[in-house]
């Protein structure tokens, strides 16, 4: 099976650091936890967060793979099968940088998170 069959791309780099539709304006912007898109690189929100944008992405597109960008976490989920599992080494980075805060970004997260988060 090749990489475009499994929704696995480990070619493609990370959009960025943060959630890409929180920082252009949809949404509350700001996140809980960060996820990547294994096939295309997208960067966006967990589903805890207020928009959960990573999921969405993932539906939209029709790219069913994606993984944690968060330090220290490298699993991976199939959004079809529901699945975890562990897959390839990808393009660096493999998560935002460490001085980051979680939830972030600094400066866009309300005072009274924990209550906006989805569970």
């Amino acid at each position: 099976m090749n990489s475009s069959e499994t929704g696995i791309n480990p070619l493609a780099e990370p959009t960025g650091t943060g959630c890409v539709e929180c920082l252009n304006g949809d949404g509350p912007g700001w996140w809980m936890h960060l996820r990547r898109c294994a096939e295309c690189g997208h960067i966006g929100c967990c589903d805890s967060s207020p928009s959960q944008h990573g999921t969405k992405h993932a539906r939209d597109v029709e790219h069913p793979v994606i993984t944690s960008f968060e330090p220290g976490e490298d699993w991976f989920w199939n959004e079809q099968t529901q699945q975890f599992f562990r897959g390839p080494e990808l393009a660096a980075p493999h998560s935002y940088p460490e001085s980051q805060p979680a939830p972030g970004p600094a400066g866009r997260v309300p005072t009274d998170w924990k209550d906006h988060l989805h569970r």
